[in-house]
């Protein structure tokens, strides 16, 4: 059965009319939150650490801006938008000591509810409120008068208002402009992890440098290769973003869909699909999340080494050559990692 898919007609601002609502953090998700919030003529304030760099971007954005713990104190409801193995700390230390009966607790992502690092007190509502798409699009989208998409999850043991708040915080964001669906922290949770790690970026990215390796190591140009297994990529996933792969394959050459049909099952088939389970069997029984926290607490020597290791591949000097080229593409050299983010 479908999902029921809510939309303004849903949600009402009114529900979070007369409450202080604070942002924890104020990255790609906190940022966007809200300014959005804001413009809705909600009454928002940032919680961030003493020292962060946010604070004047905030400040300069028209925010009161509070260290975590007096946010906290002055809130109504809290968003946690820091970094997934930043938030447990933020949580023990500064909001945790200060959440009363009758205060909300929302996230933007599943994981730390899901798998325990984060327990709230009883008497605390626990939602979430996940836009299905970067912050600086579910801004501009919503500037625009248009919105992103959304979920939203009601953690057990919550009150029977924690629904209606959730609703009006999407619908403050935009979410129930697109469309906003009920999920659970742990159905976006595991979803959200599979995808990312077998598909979107795990699968995507190992998909791209191997096929770049397979055309080099056969003598083939780096040049060519990258614009083949990395440049033409934007186009197919724009196809299938805007009409499904079928659409995708109608729109592309005959010899192009005859090769999708004949070799695409040649890459990925039942030992992919495979290790496939394999990763969601890691994510559903807390591996990944326990090896990750583990990796975090040590220091990030093996994710260090990743980052290292990416960006050293061939594939980046050649794209970055290739890329000067081409003034209608964007150009963003970004370096560092999440890790190190600055909330």
């Amino acid at each position: 059965m479908p999902a029921k898919v809510y939309t303004d007609k849903d949600a009402d601002l009114r529900t979070l009319k007369k409450k202080t609502l604070a942002i924890i953090g104020y990255g790609s998700q906190g940022h966007a939150h809200a300014q959005n919030l804001k413009d809705s003529g909600l009454n928002v304030i940032i919680g961030l650490y003493k020292k962060s760099k946010s604070v004047k971007v905030a400040q300069s954005q028209g925010f009161e801006v509070f260290e975590t713990a007096e946010a906290v104190q002055k809130a109504d409801v809290i968003m946690i938008a820091v970094p997934d193995m930043l938030q447990a700390q933020v949580y023990e230390n500064d909001i945790l000591p200060h959440l009363t009966k009758g205060k909300t607790l929302a996230f933007t992502h599943g994981l730390a509810i899901h798998f325990g690092l984060i327990e709230a007190p009883k008497g605390i509502d626990v939602i979430m409120i996940a836009p299905k798409g970067p912050g600086h699009v579910v801004r501009s989208q919503y500037v625009e008068g248009k919105g992103v998409p959304a979920l939203i999850a009601i953690n057990k043991g919550s009150s029977r208002d924690a629904k209606k708040v959730a609703l009006a915080w999407a619908k403050g964001v935009g979410g129930t402009r697109a469309g906003t669906i009920q999920t659970t922290f742990k159905e976006e949770c595991e979803t959200d992890l599979f995808g990312e790690q077998a598909v979107l970026c795990g699968g995507a990215s190992a998909l791209v440098m191997a096929g770049f390796e397979t055309l080099v190591e056969a003598g083939y140009q780096p040049e060519m290769a990258y614009f083949e297994c990395l440049h033409e990529l934007k186009l197919i996933v724009d196809l299938m973003v805007e009409s499904g792969v079928s659409g995708m394959r109608f729109s592309v050459s005959e010899t192009a869909e005859w090769g999708d049909y004949i070799s695409g099952p040649r890459v990925i088939n039942a030992s992919s699909k495979k290790a496939m389970k394999a990763i969601l069997k890691d994510i559903q029984t807390g591996k990944f999340t326990k090896d990750w926290v583990k990796e975090y607490k040590n220091g990030l020597p093996k994710y260090k080494q990743f980052v290292k290791d990416g960006q050293n591949h061939p594939i980046e000097k050649t794209g970055q050559r290739l890329r000067a080229l081409m003034p209608w593409v964007k150009k963003r050299n970004i370096k560092g990692s999440q890790a190190a983010y600055n909330n």
